[in-house]
């Protein structure tokens, strides 16, 4: 079975880190079966596996069994420096190219977003099937995203306030892209931070927390940092196109920071910041349901001329999938009463919106797209986006198997009707007709899914971007790694991969309050990493995830936070500065940036909260600035004492003067 992996390797590892790799094994069971396609060779495996036209008509385990190679040697054919797409074209060591393609659309960068997913996908699949290559991969990916942190963009740098981690993209050789874009995009941070945790946990259980901690833990830090600090800022929604609070990005932040809790208590580091913001992140996330037609809304406070109906959504929660937390609703499970009638009220909009989808009954699957206000190339659906509603059904029936019952709510009452119209509120049992009815049905709709995106790919298994809304040819950017890194995924549910849990059971009680809690923190270089070598498996020899700590007890740093009202003009923004080295030390290149959330017309609402020393004697300004133009306060200074260990925290409440 390693001879298929040792093909991969061959065609995209330099043969001098090839020599180092330990292979063993594929990457999901829908592989195995094609281990005598390694015979065969890099250059023929596509022609060896092209479908017939008629692809609709073959069975959804056969069109996987040929997709599922060509998936996994593309996504690894467009990581720079040797992908044999984008090969020769000054890709930097462990990169993601969005696509090879450079005109109508140029895609040729790297999106943090995008990236981020893809190695989340891998370090998935290296933690359930471990290969060398995957473990290489991974480490140039720290690598890279260590060095990417570094770089100064237009939506900032990163050791004074981290506000370029916000950035969404960057050229292939990691330079800053100076282009007009959507920007600052916040669901970056939180996804890498996410894909490198997972990279983590896998060197810890296997007996390497140090090398976890030197190379891995500063990049992730970084962006807990920034997801703590401005995830109720507003920023570009997940396509990109308006700006405002996007549900992927809030449910992401959640995660990211639960599970970041898990990790820095397993290496020892603090977690207070993390956990005592993420309820909060949290509770925001629930008010983007819309209970009276029961589904997310998936961008508010922008983009009102849409419906919100949106693939957002559903990205989100299987985003978000962690089968130890069953359909729980608090963290937006994939089979909990909410996600389910998401997912129907979500899908149902396409039904009508695209021409290949007229007279598709409502029990089946249908192409799905991003929304149906969608202008980009007119509209269409998106490989990725009919994926994800695969990947969907596939967590839930995981789930449903699992815990041998489901649910069936009032909310989620029109999804079920739509498979098992006889179908009642209560909890069907394994064993039970309705329980075996809605397995059975479920299956077929999750199927049915992949049976579209295989009915419009091509022969070949090359995934574009999109496919046309009217005649399914497939258009817009070709070989989307996106769109091979969401076949994956959903293939792997449906062949029972379960990823690990990402701590979900212990981050999902909501604050009895929502805050606009948002803690400021300190940024710095991470160090190149520099893994040793001989990282090899090694199950059980290190310790399991810490359980996340909760409370406080004896805090080194007071929470204070400062609440300034100050009207300001487009442009102008309100930042702290003062003498301790928490505020800059009166550096105003360091000056604490205050978050406008909260901003009025008759309550012009800055805030910030910033962990500062237990007794520190404090002299604080605010500064409003625009641009390179700084203006002060008057004077005198503002002057406080922080209070010895307390875990209250602290308000100063002034207006600009």
């Amino acid at each position: 079975m390693a001879a298929f992996a040792d093909y991969l390797l061959q065609d995209l590892i330099p043969a001098s880190a090839a020599s180092a790799f330990n292979v063993s094994g594929l990457i999901s069971p829908a592989m195995h079966a094609l281990s005598t396609l390694a015979l065969l060779g890099a250059c023929a495996v596509q022609s060896a596996l092209g479908l017939p036209s008629n692809v609709q008509k073959r069975d959804t385990s056969s069109w996987i069994q040929g997709q599922t190679p060509v998936s996994w040697r593309k996504i690894f054919c467009n990581i720079g420096p040797d992908g044999c797409l984008v090969r020769g074209r000054n890709v930097a060591p462990g990169v993601v190219v969005a696509s090879p393609s450079q005109s109508e659309p140029d895609y040729f960068y790297t999106w943090t977003r995008d990236a981020a997913l893809v190695y989340k996908g891998l370090a998935d699949a290296l933690s359930a099937n471990y290969t060398g290559q995957l473990n290489y991969e991974m480490q140039q990916f720290v690598i890279s995203q260590a060095k990417q942190q570094a770089v100064g963009n237009p939506s900032g740098g990163l050791v004074n306030d981290g506000a370029g981690l916000g950035e969404p993209k960057f050229m292939v050789d990691l330079k800053e892209f100076r282009g007009e874009w959507g920007r600052p995009q916040r669901d970056g941070p939180p996804l890498r931070a996410i894909a490198l945790i997972r990279y983590a946990k896998w060197l810890i259980s296997n007996g390497y927390k140090t090398a976890a901690l030197n190379n891995v833990w500063p990049v992730i830090k970084n962006d807990l940092t920034y997801t703590a600090q401005y995830w109720n800022q507003t920023g570009f929604d997940l396509w990109e196109e308006v700006p405002g609070s996007s549900f992927f990005t809030i449910v992401s932040s959640h995660r990211a920071l639960i599970e970041g809790a898990q990790l820095a208590a397993t290496l020892g580091q603090p977690t207070r910041v993390y956990t005592t913001v993420a309820p909060h992140v949290l509770c925001f996330a629930h008010s983007f349901w819309n209970p009276q037609q029961g589904y997310f809304v998936s961008n508010i406070n922008g983009g009102e001329y849409r419906s919100g109906k949106d693939a957002n959504s559903i990205l989100a929660t299987i985003h978000n999938f962690d089968a130890t937390a069953g359909c729980d609703a608090n963290t937006f499970q994939p089979c909990s009463d909410k996600a389910l009638s998401n997912h129907k009220v979500t899908v149902d909009s396409f039904r009508s919106a695209y021409g290949i989808n007229r007279g598709v009954p409502q029990n089946k699957a249908v192409a799905v797209g991003r929304y149906t206000e969608d202008v980009f190339y007119n509209g269409n659906p998106w490989f990725l986006a009919t994926f994800a509603a695969a990947e969907q059904m596939y967590d839930s029936l995981l789930v449903w198997k699992q815990q041998k019952s489901i649910t069936v709510t009032s909310t989620s009452l029109a999804f079920f009707r739509d498979h098992v119209p006889s179908v009642t509120v209560g909890t069907h049992a394994a064993g039970s007709t309705l329980y075996d009815q809605i397995i059975s049905a479920i299956t077929a709709y999750a199927d049915g899914f992949i049976d579209v995106a295989a009915k419009y790919a091509p022969a070949n298994g090359d995934l574009n971007e999109q496919y046309n809304r009217n005649t399914g040819v497939p258009l817009a950017a070709p070989d989307l790694t996106w769109s091979y890194s969401a076949f994956l995924t959903a293939t792997a549910r449906r062949d029972g991969v379960i990823p690990a849990s990402w701590g979900s059971t212990q981050g999902n009680a909501l604050p009895s309050q929502c805050q606009r809690l948002e803690i400021a923190g300190s940024y710095s270089l991470p160090p190149t990493p520099a893994f040793p070598s001989g990282l090899d498996p090694n199950p059980g020899a290190g310790p399991a995830p810490s359980t996340i700590p909760t409370g406080c007890t004896n805090p080194e740093k007071v929470f204070v936070t400062f609440n300034q009202r100050a009207s300001t003009a487009f442009g102008q923004n309100i930042r702290l500065v003062g003498n301790v080295p928490e505020l800059g030390g009166w550096n105003t290149d360091k000056s604490i940036p205050l978050s406008a959330s909260g901003y009025k017309s008759n309550d012009p609402l800055w805030t910030i909260t910033v962990p500062i020393a237990a007794g520190s004697n404090v002299q604080y300004k605010f500064i409003r600035v625009q641009g390179s133009q700084v203006t002060w306060e008057s004077d005198p200074n503002r002057s406080f004492t922080v209070p010895a260990a307390t875990c209250n925290i602290q308000t100063r409440n002034d207006n600009w003067k």
